[in-house]
């Protein structure tokens, strides 16, 4: 894109992208990791982040979540966090460890 950038490849653990409302849902049953939309990011100075309706989604390199402890505070698996629409609470989806993984192990 003109702005920004996309990202593309990641697979959502903990729920799956429902395209025809676009946004965060339920896992099917015997889901363990569905294919994620493409991101679109796109940077936005002083930005306000939304006090509902989006799910703050942790972005890891691999399944293994855990990682050395890095000299920000994080793991070294972890990569950053994106703001995915939802209509149920933040908490809903930290409950089911809703995580987006860069590459699956197997």
């Amino acid at each position: 894109p003109k702005v920004g950038c996309y990202i593309h490849g990641l697979f959502l653990e903990g729920a799956r992208w429902d395209a025809t409302v676009g946004q965060l849902a339920e896992s099917r049953p015997k889901e363990l990791y569905t294919e994620m939309a493409v991101i679109w990011l796109v940077p936005v100075a002083n930005r306000k982040p939304p006090e509902s309706g989006c799910y703050l989604c942790p972005i890891y390199k691999t399944l293994t979540r855990a990682g050395t402890l890095s000299t920000t505070g994080h793991s070294t698996n972890y990569v950053i966090a994106v703001e995915i629409p939802t209509d149920k609470p933040e908490k809903h989806w930290i409950k089911r460890g809703t995580a987006l993984i860069c590459a699956l192990d197997f």
